[in-house]
């Protein structure tokens, strides 16, 4: 061949949430395993994605804090922001994480680990860094990148992604954002809590695959924080100016110009898999990903592909929970499938919008009227009141048996709270394993344990019970 030959039992390209996944498992139930990066290890989430975001989102809070210090009884004058410290605060964070995703770590697991780029030269063979190496089992985890947009004169003027954001160190004085996703959502609050004039722009809705209720509460939030939201709005075209960027909308039948100093691309995602020469390998793929079968198999069954590659929910926690079919059915021969009845997700706005399972309107397509809506609002919780968090809601979806299949939580630490209803659809439990437990008081949990008693409500304040009671009293 010419090249020198790696041979192992499986190898992973890309070091991402899922191919460290893959990786360290593999490696510690002693499989002779092979992984491939290019790039920084620990990949998007923890360089540019999961990590950053939510260590500025925690800047962010931070600043609100103090500045509504005031209706705590506390005098406190405006923050002073220096950006130059929040971003080594969020560095500092991100090289906190980074040993555990390090190739160190990983070497002295017992993986080999090989610096550089891969491609497919024949159906069982990868060649990486001039060498050629050959596995019983290859995983395609080579994750996602910024999608852009075709937006006429977007090539001509500077932009960030999420890529490129975090390493800012001055603050933009006005960003505008296109896309109101959750990336969008996020970074919007971040800055404008920070001290940056925010504008989000969207073709849609904002957050267009939550419930819109939810969704509801989370743009009054930005809104009443000074965020300009223009949903359902054409880009036109993009400019530059000499100290920024000026943004040309289509709204309401008229053209209007938003000028601003920066501007945050955050459109979507596409997956990465260019310069694998995937055809090469006869593995089938498309534009929204790699072509896999529930148990996480391409068209050669010698490869497995995991994480945002394939499409569909782009996620790290999927990414690790591919990771674990993957190694079931790689090392083990065990037949594990997905199954994403149970899947959360989680934007960490303030308030944060969590869900799990089916929406209302998920549930209104599948179930028709074979469904209830269980509710508990923010204001019912002691605990939402002393915090002075009160906007919010929990709301639970039921089947007419009383099954849990799905969970819409909007509120503080919304994510903390979804646990619960995520084990009760992945176990298939009825409304009945959450009215009978104990929630401490006063906590947030308490909302779940209301919500779910509210099935029970109709039956037990009936007209039918009352009879019943009285008629036991007459006994004594």
């Amino acid at each position: 061949m010419g090249s020198q030959i790696l041979e192992g039992d499986i190898c992973v390209v890309g070091g991402g949430s899922a191919g460290l996944s893959v990786a360290a498992g593999a490696t510690q139930m002693g499989a002779r395993t092979i992984l491939i990066e290019a790039g920084r290890m620990g990949g998007e989430c923890l360089n540019s994605g999961c990590v950053p975001s939510k260590s500025l989102l925690a800047c962010a809070k931070a600043a609100k804090v103090v500045r509504e210090a005031a209706r705590y009884g506390l005098s406190v004058s405006e923050p002073r922001v220096d950006f130059s410290l929040v971003h080594d605060y969020v560095q500092r964070v991100i090289r906190a994480i980074a040993p555990h995703d390090s190739v160190e770590r990983f070497t002295a697991l017992g993986c080999t680990v090989v610096k550089g780029y891969a491609h497919f030269i024949d159906d069982r063979t990868v060649e990486a860094a001039g060498r050629h190496i050959r596995a019983r089992r290859f995983v395609i985890a080579t994750g996602s990148r910024p999608a852009i947009p075709p937006i006429p004169g977007l090539d001509t003027v500077p932009y960030f992604t999420n890529e490129t954001l975090f390493d800012n160190t001055c603050l933009p004085d006005h960003l505008i954002i296109v896309g109101a996703g959750p990336i969008g959502c996020e970074m919007a609050q971040a800055h404008r809590r920070l001290g940056s004039k925010v504008t989000v722009l969207d073709l849609g809705p904002m957050l267009p695959k939550d419930d819109p209720e939810a969704a509801a509460v989370v743009r009054r939030t930005l809104t009443v924080e000074g965020v300009a939201l223009i949903e359902n709005v054409k880009i036109v075209r993009i400019e530059q100016r000499d100290r920024g960027v000026r943004v040309i909308v289509h709204e309401a039948g008229n053209e209007n110009a938003i000028d601003g100093s920066h501007l945050l691309v955050a459109a979507g995602r596409i997956p990465n898999f260019d310069d694998l020469d995937l055809k090469t390998a006869g593995v089938r793929f498309g534009a929204k990903g790699i072509d896999v079968d529930r148990r996480l198999r391409t068209t050669n069954r010698r490869i497995y592909a995991a994480g945002d590659v394939v499409g569909g929910y782009q996620f790290t926690h999927v990414a690790a929970y591919h990771a674990g079919i993957i190694l079931r059915n790689a090392l083990f021969r065990f037949p594990a499938k997905t199954d994403l009845r149970a899947l959360p997700w989680v934007t960490y706005t303030d308030p944060e919008l969590a869900q799990v399972g089916m929406t209302e309107a998920e549930a209104r397509h599948a179930l028709g009227t074979g469904f209830r809506v269980l509710r508990a609002d923010f204001t019912e919780s002691d605990r939402a009141q002393t915090e002075g968090a009160t906007d919010g809601f929990v709301k639970a979806i039921v089947s007419r048996r009383g099954y849990v299949v799905g969970a819409t939580i909007v509120g503080q630490r919304a994510g903390e709270l979804l646990m619960p209803w995520a084990l009760a659809i992945a176990q298939r439990s009825r409304i009945g394993s959450l009215t009978g437990i104990i929630a401490a008081y006063p906590t947030l949990s308490e909302l779940s344990k209301r919500a779910a008693g509210t099935f029970y409500a109709p039956m037990l304040f009936s007209r039918r019970t009352r009879a019943v009671v009285r008629f036991l009293g007459m006994f004594g």
